[in-house]
């Protein structure tokens, strides 16, 4: 059996996570969120999560902590960080992006622990 269900999401009615992050659109085994003008200086500590992210930055500049790397982010750019992988960030520039996660990462409380990037 297939899935043929459509879905649409509009932004502005999109429901918000705990941690600010808008969650847009949500299939089977993936949801895309959006961050919205994240200020400068905002960090978050180093957490590790059960789902792997990918994002794409709309504006702004971002520093992510992977595994020991320094990541310089900037409007353009696309980041990964696999399931499990211990990181961390700094908004350098005011700070726009959206993410996909597998699996959701708001099902199951996945983003109950702390911030992801």
């Amino acid at each position: 059996m297939v899935d043929a269900s459509i879905k649409k999401v509009q932004t502005e009615r999109s429901p918000m996570g705990p941690m600010g992050q808008k969650y847009l659109a949500t299939g089977i085994g993936l949801t895309m969120r959006l961050w919205e003008e994240l200020p400068v200086g905002l960090t978050q500590g180093s957490s590790s999560r059960d789902y792997e992210t990918i994002g794409y930055v709309i504006k702004g500049r971002a520093e992510l902590q992977l595994e020991g790397q320094t990541i310089l982010l900037n409007a353009g750019d696309c980041w990964v960080v696999p399931k499990g992988a211990s990181h961390s960030y700094t908004i350098l520039e005011t700070f726009t992006a959206v993410e996909a996660t597998h699996p959701p990462a708001h099902l199951h409380n996945r983003d109950a622990a702390a911030p992801s990037s």
